[in-house]
C-alpha cells in the first residue's frame, strides 16, 4: 500500500513539475534514466527516435484537442471533482511539491497534447521525455496510469486552466 501511494505521489509530480519543454538541459537530458519497474512494459528502455516532447506519446494532437480562449466552466468543474478524488493526494493546486509537484503554471509550461497524452499514457512518456525523467529523478515515484477516460482527461485539463487563472 505504502508503495503504490508513493507510486501514485511521484507519476503526479512528474507530470506537473515539468518545466518548459523548450528549455530541457543537456545535463538532465542525457543522464535521466526512469528507474526500473517490475513491470515488463517499464523494464526495458524505450526509444526516443520518434518521441516529439512538445506533444508526448498517446492519441492526443493539438488538432483534436480543443481548447478554447474561454474556460468551459462546466468541465472545470467536473475536472475539479475528478482531481479532487484521483489527484489531490499527490498534487497540490499551488506551485508547492506535496508528492508529485504542484499544478500552478502547468497549462503554461505544457501544451494541451502534452497533458492529454500525459495524464492517460503516463507510462510511454516517462519511459521516453528526458524532462520527465529528470523530474523521476527528484520525486523517485513514477505517475500510475489512473486509468482516465477521454474525457475525464480533458476535464481534469480544463480544471488546470482554471487553477492557472484562464476565464
Amino acid at each position: 500500500m505504502k508503495k503504490q501511494f508513493l507510486l501514485l505521489a511521484f507519476a503526479a509530480t512528474l507530470y506537473a513539475c515539468g518545466g518548459s519543454s523548450t528549455t530541457t538541459t543537456q545535463s538532465s537530458s542525457e543522464s535521466a534514466e526512469a528507474p526500473k519497474t517490475e513491470s515488463a512494459e517499464t523494464a526495458a528502455p524505450a526509444s526516443t527516435e520518434s518521441y516529439d516532447p512538445h506533444r508526448g506519446e498517446g492519441k492526443f494532437t493539438a488538432e483534436n484537442v480543443n481548447v478554447g480562449a474561454t474556460l468551459d466552466a462546466n468541465m472545470a468543474t467536473e475536472g475539479d471533482k475528478i482531481q479532487g478524488v484521483k489527484c489531490s493526494s499527490c498534487h497540490k493546486l499551488s506551485d508547492e511539491r506535496l508528492v508529485g509537484p504542484g499544478w500552478k503554471g502547468v497549462t503554461e509550461r505544457r501544451k494541451p497534447e502534452w497533458i492529454m497524452n500525459f495524464i492517460t499514457n503516463p507510462d510511454p512518456m516517462i519511459d521516453k521525455d528526458p524532462e520527465v525523467q529528470a523530474q523521476l529523478e527528484i520525486c523517485l515515484v513514477r505517475m500510475p496510469n489512473q486509468s482516465l477516460s477521454d474525457n475525464e482527461a480533458r476535464s481534469i485539463l480544463e480544471f488546470m486552466r482554471k487553477n492557472d487563472g484562464v476565464k
